[in-house]
């Protein structure tokens, strides 16, 4: 029993346990805790030590009280360490000679299962909508989608207000405003401090690494434990033990170890064998009640007893009696706490006062606004309370409480979100505005007008914007600026918020002027930020801004409020400060800036000063390209002793500035860069890692500025040391070596037979690696690089190289190297491939195409059909391969291998009709014609593409099916939703309509008809417009009375899109078989007193003569009565759609002589110059638009002339916008038209050649 109970772990037991245990009182625990003992004697003396202190601590915690109940632990998680496991399973350790999955039945249980890519689309489905809000993720914030670096913006803070010098004159200026020299000395003691708290660091480390390595080297030779002896050993141990005093445990009386055996039986007065106790003032109280024996009872039933008791006597006034039987002891021990706390720190009478200090002291009274600090919640166990209780009482609602509700503000606005509050708070304050005064009214406005800006309806927002604007210098920029800055600095602020709010910046920032210098830095530390956003509106809005801040502060305030971040020693500053300069320099202009760069660029003080320098002149030649190549020769000259500059990082910037401003002035500047071309060539000499790296992408990016010859000899320079660059680990070095290497290759005077010879082999044998298809980046610039090589050498060589590597065992290779055959073959033909390669090249296409597993199937797809298409009739023999490839794909299980397979019979159609194989085309047909059953939409849309292609290139007549079998297959297909299948659908219909309409019964093209309406409802256009279009052929072929009557009857639908697309196809059907079949039919619909018909023949008729042109002078009397009716609807849609009609009839009839028809309808069509919608006079001035081209500018003219000088000014306006687009559309003819004045004595106002010509 003993033996089999000490193998249990002592972590097993848990607490209860242990404590039946020890109320059992077993006669052998000595026994068993003196064998504990004996065993553990061989455990370190110092996890034995803190092994007692933790038994100790339990037994105390843990003990089973009698004078009260306390809860059992394990019964409600109170044991900490039974989530530990507690012995190592046998079987725990991976065998490394077995499979990751497991055994073998969990192999065979792992077959049973579903397809990966359904899984991994479950899984997709499931992580997208496994979310909170029922599927709807909230808005992500600015901070949460930007990264690290990003979110550096938060920890600046705003500066005070600055004084502006020239607001100022000659006056001194107030010693409370921080001036310019302020600040710098504040940069300067920031800046000091950093880099003593950085030397500090790099000391400790320094001393760190000092005493670790003489620690090793004094413990170097370290003795073997097997050769010290066992006295040395306790010593040793002993030694070590005493080394630490202050954390050791007071040494014990009794030999043995305590153990939880050892603990005395409750209940028993005296233990001969327990070990006396020692009475601590923290300790907890014991009972004194007498023990009794008594039976075996659980503790749930146990009466708390209290340590002292008094019979309670009913009265009318309650007492306190000694309840301190029931507390816990923490309770106690805080009572006891509280006590002495107050004992000791109670306030002193008068008298003990006047006996401490000397006489002169007097009692001062308390002030009237003194409020005394009420008693906190931790002394209220100090207050004596009475026995009884009083009864529950229901608690009062507390109507003022708010359950995250927001309340309702007043003055109708918005709601305000819970992180607003901080902001927008005193908007909730129910004050009066009488009682406050104007400053407080003012920024009380602006805060109401800001809140509905920010969260407001656009109603709401677009008069608060306005508001603001209009009243900017009223309400003054400190104001203004104190409440927009600090929104814009909130780390909740989401992307459509601070698009609103840097508009309200940039819209008062035009209003407000010169007045915003003092707060010219305040607005760029949040406003710098957006330059290095990701998103590229929000960096076009900061750069605009900070434009717009230049031009309204000037130059001088400019340089004042950004000089001290050009130094600053974070680095985020002093990227969005370079970066911000570079506007300025573009808005206010290079040369007023150049004396300020040249004098930071050359500073001796700092190198972060010199390194933002450049990096200026670098963000100023990307911000506005060639537009530098006026001040290029001043940029090189600020820049270049950089190349030579003491610090790797300065030198760095220097090649990049260097490579921004060549890239910006290509192809011209090369005389600029003269005086840096032996730096840079002794510069990659030099250097290695990112220096050389920079140094050759400025060498890149110069070296097509030269000459052919110094071109070829530069290229050959360094080629040198690109070549062996090759084999550099770095992936950007990589990126910028095929950058310069694709820069050389494709500049005049490189020799291909250089390129061929040096460059290739090592390109290929170093680069084309199956590690350069993991990185994206590098994988795109691979292949372009590719491509401009072959441009040089040919196709030939390119593709015998890489042929090879479209039957690597890596697929990601193999979609790599296609990529690359696909644009070099697209680009330059396959006519330079020998026979050898061509043969290589198809069956390695085969071969990738088969053994793709990606779902990026496009690449494959698009290299087979541009070798195919390449190689034209030579690809004959491999035809039949091929075609059976793609016919036993067909039948594939995987819906993405039989979309693939038909997608590829439309890419290489037209290759098989040049080939001469119209047998095998027809039947792959016949094979396409039985998968239009495809269940899935995406497979059935490429069936139909697949089809499509081959009906274009067989004809109707040899195609098999025969086109009358085909077709009645189509129609149900075309009730399907999916836009692809749509698409290719309506595609194949409306050209067999085309081609071949006599095959097919005139029924079956009316089925066809009703069908397509309902196709008229797509979302996407192309399938509209297909649509319609193929009304028209339809009509062609049957005639267009039943297509007509189908198309009118469409008219009277609710849905506005349908009734669109249904005038469209009218109007095709009429320009398909002439007018005349159409008109009538349209006149006499508009009879129907419905007002969606008479727009939708309004429109037909807008449609129709846009259509037609020069055939509408015909018809242009016969609907006129129809047309006047239009224009004098009260309903302004009838007006507008009438004016569109007239204006694509005068357009079409202009020159015919039709004006008098047309001069009716202008008649008609003026009075509506004044309607205020903006799409009736739109429609109407393109209506007088169209009569200007029919009729002339001087009808026009004597239109104008009455209004222009009315005294309404709104009739003026009007007659002034017309007369405005008259004379810039016909400014010739209005010079004929002006009226002739009398000649003056000194004015001649006569025109002698015009009136003869006239």
């Amino acid at each position: 029993l003993v033996l089999s109970l000490f193998s249990l772990s002592r972590s097993t037991f848990s607490a209860f346990n242990r404590r039946r245990f020890s109320i059992l009182g077993c006669s052998w625990r000595k026994q068993l805790s003196f064998e504990y003992i004996s065993i553990m004697a061989n455990i370190d003396p110092e996890i034995a030590k803190t092994q007692e202190e933790r038994r100790k601590l339990e037994a105390e915690r843990e003990g089973v009280s009698l004078t009260f109940v306390t809860l059992d632990r394990d019964l409600y998680g109170g044991n900490e360490r039974d989530s530990y496991s507690t012995s190592i399973a046998p079987n725990d350790e991976e065998d490394p000679n077995l499979d990751t999955h497991g055994s073998l039945v969990a192999q065979r249980l792992a077959s049973f299962t579903a397809p990966k890519s359904i899984l991994n689309e479950v899984a997709r489905l499931h992580s997208e909508d496994d979310d909170d809000d029922g599927g709807f993720k909230p808005r992500q914030t600015i901070a949460e989608r930007e990264g690290e670096y990003r979110n550096r913006r938060l920890n600046r803070v705003l500066s005070p207000d600055r004084v502006d010098p020239f607001a100022m004159g000659e006056k001194t200026p107030d010693p409370s405003v921080r001036t310019y020299n302020d600040h710098m000395r504040e940069t300067a003691v920031q800046r000091e401090r950093e880099e003593t708290l950085r030397l500090i660091a790099k000391k400790k480390k320094l001393a760190e690494e000092a005493a670790k390595k003489q620690k090793d080297s004094a413990h170097s030779k370290k003795r073997n434990r097997w050769e010290q002896d066992g006295g040395a050993e306790t010593s040793s141990k002993k030694a070590k033990a005493s080394d630490s005093v202050w954390d050791a445990t007071p040494g014990r009386v009794s030999v043995g170890r305590r153990n939880r055996w050892d603990e005395p039986t409750p209940g028993r007065v005296t233990d001969s064998d327990a070990t006396p106790s020692g009475v601590t003032w923290d300790s907890t109280p014991k009972g004194y009640a007498t023990p009794t024996p008594k039976r075996q009872r659980s503790r749930w039933d146990e009466t708390p007893a209290t340590m002292g008791s008094a019979t309670y006597t009913p009265g009318f006034t309650p007492f306190q009696i000694n309840l301190l039987g029931a507390m816990t002891p923490d309770q106690y021990n805080q009572a006891r706490w509280e006590k002495e706390i107050e004992e000791r720190n109670k306030p002193m009478s008068d008298e003990e006062l006047d006996a401490m200090f000397p006489k002169g002291y007097k009692v001062l009274n308390q002030p009237a606004s003194y409020v005394p600090i009420r008693s906190p919640a931790r002394k209220v166990i100090g207050t004596p309370t009475p026995m009884t209780t009083p009864g529950y009482i229901i608690p009062e609602e507390n109507r003022g409480q708010q359950y995250d509700v927001p309340p309702e503000l007043p003055g109708g606005l918005p709601f305000m979100k819970p992180e607003d509050y901080q902001y927008f708070g005193a908007l909730l304050n129910e004050e009066k505005e009488e009682e406050l005064s104007p400053d407080e009214q003012k920024e009380r406005k602006i805060m109401a007008l800001l809140l509905k800006v920010k969260n407001g309806t656009p109603a709401q927002r677009k008069t608060a914007l306005r508001q603001l604007t209009d009243k900017a210098r009223e309400f003054g920029a400190g104001p203004l600026f104190n409440k927009i800055l600090p929104l814009l600095m909130q780390p909740t602020l989401e992307d459509q918020e601070r698009h609103l709010l840097v508009k309200v910046i940039d819209r008062i920032l035009y209003k407000l002027d010169e007045l915003v210098r003092p707060y010219v830095h305040k607005i760029l530390v949040v406003i710098e930020p957006l330059l290095i956003d990701d998103d590229y509106y929000a960096r076009a809005e900061g750069r605009e801004i900070i434009s717009n801040l230049s031009k309204a502060a000037g130059l001088a305030t400019m340089i004042a409020a950004m000089r001290p971040d050009i130094d600053n020693a974070d680095e985020y500053v002093r990227n969005t400060t370079a970066r911000a300069f570079a506007v300025v320099a573009s808005a206010l202009g290079i040369p007023a800036l150049l004396p300020f760069l040249k004098a930071v660029c050359q500073s001796k003080k700092s190198w972060q000063a010199r390194h933002t320098g450049i990096k200026i002149v670098q963000q100023i030649a990307i911000l506005i390209g060639c537009a530098v190549l006026p001040h290029l020769n001043s940029l090189v000259e600020l820049i270049e002793h950089g190349l030579s500059d003491e610090n790797l990082k300065v030198r760095t910037i220097t090649s990049l500035s260097l490579a921004a401003l060549a890239e910006a002035s290509a192809p011209y500047g090369i005389e600029s860069f003269d005086s840096v071309l032996i730096p840079l060539w002794k510069g990659i000499r030099s250097h290695r890692g990112k220096v050389l790296a920079a140094f050759l992408k400025a060498i890149g990016f110069i070296i097509p500025l030269m000459d052919a010859g110094y071109a070829s000899y530069f290229t050959k320079e360094v080629m040198v040391i690109l070549i062996r660059e090759f084999q550099s680990p770095d992936e950007e070095m990589r990126n910028i070596v095929l950058k310069v290497v694709k820069q050389c290759v494709s500049t005049e005077g490189v020799e291909a037979d250089y390129i061929r010879s040096d460059v290739l082999p090592e390109f290929f044998k170093h680069l084309w690696v199956k590690r350069m298809a993991l990185d994206k980046r590098n994988y795109k610039s691979l292949v372009e690089t590719t491509v401009e090589i072959a441009y040089k050498v040919g196709v030939a060589d390119i593709v015998e190289r890489l042929v090879n590597g479209l039957k690597d065992e890596s697929e990601l290779y193999r979609r790599m190297v296609m990529e690359a055959i696909d644009k070099v073959v697209t680009n330059l033909g396959a006519s330079d491939i020998v026979a050898r390669s061509e043969e290589l090249l198809i069956d390695g296409i085969l071969y990738a195409f088969q053994e793709q597993t990606n779902d990026d199937a496009n690449v494959m797809l698009n290299g087979f059909g541009a070798v195919v298409n390449g190689l034209g009739q030579r690809v004959k023999p491999y035809l039949p391969q091929i075609c059976g490839t793609i016919k036993w794909r067909l039948t594939y299980k995987s819906a993405n291998v039989r979309q693939q397979a038909a997608d590829l019979i439309s890419r290489i159609a037209v290759v098989m009709k040049q080939c001469g194989e119209e047998q095998l085309m027809g039947h792959l047909g016949v094979v396409l014609y039985e998968y239009l059953g495809e269940e899935y939409p995406e497979v059935l849309g490429s069936v139909l593409g697949a089809l499509k292609a081959i009906v274009n290139v067989i004809g109707m007549t040899k195609m098999t099916p025969p086109i009358k079998d085909l077709l009645p297959r189509l129609t149900p297909i075309l009730k399907n939703r999916h836009e692809k299948v749509q698409e290719n659908c309506i595609d194949l219909v409306g050209r067999i309509a085309d081609r071949g309409a006599e095959f097919v019964p005139a029924r079956e093209w009316m089925r066809i008809c009703f069908e397509l309406l309902e196709m008229l409802k797509a979302h996407k256009k192309g399938i509209r417009r297909a649509t319609v279009n193929t009304f028209g052929y339809i009509a062609k072929a049957i005639g267009p009375q039943d297509v007509l009557a189908t198309l009118l009857n469409n008219l009277r639908v609710q849905e506005r899109q349908n009734r669109v697309c249904t005038t469209v196809a009218i109007a095709i059907v009429a320009e398909t078989c002439s007018p005349f079949t159409v008109l009538p039919a349209l006149v006499n619909e508009y009879r129907v007193p419905e007002l969606n018909v008479q727009n939708g023949v309004l429109k037909s008729l807008s449609f129709l003569f846009e259509y037609i042109g020069e055939m509408g002078k015909d018809y242009i009397y016969a609907v006129t009565p129809l047309l006047e009716d239009a224009l004098m609807d009260r309903d302004l849609v009838h007006r507008q759609t009438a004016a569109s009609a007239v204006k694509h009839m005068a357009l079409g009839v202009a020159g015919l002589g039709c004006e008098d028809a047309l001069v009716h309808l202008l008649n008609l069509i003026w009075p509506n110059i004044f309607e205020t919608s903006p799409h009736v006079i739109n429609a109407v001035m393109e209506a007088i638009e169209g009569m200007r081209v029919a009729l002339g500018g001087a009808v026009i003219l004597n239109y104008c002339l009455q209004g222009l000088f009315h005294p309404a000014r709104k009739v003026r306006e009007v007659y002034w916008k017309i007369y405005n687009s008259l004379y810039i559309g016909a400014q010739d003819t209005l010079v004929a038209s002006y009226p002739v004045f009398e000649n003056e004595h000194t004015n001649v106002y006569s025109r002698p050649e015009l009136t003869m010509i006239i």
